[in-house]
């Protein structure tokens, strides 16, 4: 009898049943073609019926104006805090938030480019709140404002955007992708790697304004790294990650079925909830998040007790509760509870607190 773990790793991260069972039933003969997807020639056509399904039903969840390409790349997140500053950094300017590791990262890469300046960070608390936004001293000659919207490490996600004052915004959702719906039009790129809330590491979706897309890059820019590539070739430049592709597709339908993007945020916030809930009451575990900034995806708790924070992580991965350790920054333990994480999951996590809470007084 095959046993699963309720896994509430950060990423490479749980995805749906239904979907790996879909994808297990079609490993050998994909949809009568007699052979998998991963043989499956990249300039067929049963690839490229994958890929422009794959487009369809992502552009209809995120309901994507017509004006914005959406590519299918490789190289994850980390690989645009390049590409964005060698294709959007036309005066050698860009602001930044940091709201955590990630922002951070791509501030410090985009600073091989260019100016890159910090115009707000959280940093003085650990990455534990989001800055006020509201009315920030945006650079005049900025050619965009980058933030990483949903913070994995340390459990924030901006609720409001920031008012960029006219300048492009460019918004990293690797942890909230899909969570919720989202107003793709306020933004001028929306990009993600897919290993959190999509699909298997591997790939990682680029949502571009049109006007973005242009040979006026800077100089050195390697053809790999312009977006225009991609969107001249849609996304068939190169070879692409065609079975992550494949299983990104298959979690689209899902969420389709599932009712969409609102369905899909309403029963993240019933999820998020209840974990929240139990450590709002309880006496022995807090969350390191200020209330109006906690993230429906990542919610990072502590005992206060390394040793006890220790025993905790061991236990529960004893009772079937796994990847619960947290980032190394924060310490103490971290519940990534993504959209296919159910409901069942989180209410059996606190059950399990609840009774080592009780036994460990």
């Amino acid at each position: 009898m095959m046993s699963r773990v309720y896994n509430f790793s950060a990423g490479p991260a749980v995805l749906p049943e239904a979907v790996l069972q879909e994808a297990a039933d079609e490993m050998l003969d994909y949809q009568g073609t007699g052979m998998s997807v991963m043989e499956m020639s990249h300039r067929s056509e049963s690839f490229q019926q994958i890929l422009d399904t794959a487009e369809a039903d992502l552009r209809e969840l995120m309901n994507i104006p017509e004006n914005y390409k959406v590519l299918f790349l490789q190289g994850g997140a980390s690989l645009q805090f390049a590409m964005i500053p060698m294709n959007l950094m036309k005066n050698r300017t860009a602001d930044f938030i940091l709201t955590g590791q990630w922002s951070k990262k791509a501030w410090k890469e985009a600073g091989k480019y260019g100016k890159a300046n910090v115009i707000a960070s959280s940093e003085d608390r650990t990455f534990s709140y989001i800055p006020d936004c509201s009315d920030l001293p945006v650079s005049k000659d900025a050619d965009y404002v980058y933030i990483c919207e949903n913070n994995t490490i340390y459990g924030t996600k901006f609720k409001e955007l920031p008012n960029t004052k006219g300048k492009t915004l460019v918004a990293d959702v690797s942890s909230c992708f899909l969570s919720e719906p989202v107003d793709v039009s306020k933004y001028g790129i929306i990009y993600g790697g897919v290993q959190k809330n999509i699909g298997p590491a591997g790939v990682v979706i680029v949502i571009i304004r049109e006007d973005l897309i242009t040979e006026d890059v800077l100089p050195g820019t390697p053809t790999m790294m312009q977006y225009k590539t991609h969107a001249d070739a849609g996304s068939l430049y190169n070879t692409p990650p065609a079975y992550g592709i494949y299983i990104c597709g298959k979690v689209f339908k899902w969420l389709k079925k599932q009712g969409g993007l609102t369905a899909m945020k309403a029963h993240n916030e019933k999820k998020a909830q209840i974990l929240y809930d139990y450590l709002d009451q309880s006496s022995m575990f807090r969350g390191t998040v200020v209330p109006e900034d906690r993230s429906l995806m990542n919610v990072p708790f502590v005992t206060g007790d390394r040793e006890l924070d220790a025993r905790f992580i061991r236990e529960a991965a004893g009772a079937g509760f796994v990847n619960l350790k947290g980032h190394r920054t924060v310490g103490g333990m971290r519940a990534s509870i993504y959209n296919a994480m159910p409901i069942s999951g989180v209410k059996a996590l606190t059950e399990f607190m609840q009774k080592f809470e009780e036994e460990n007084r």
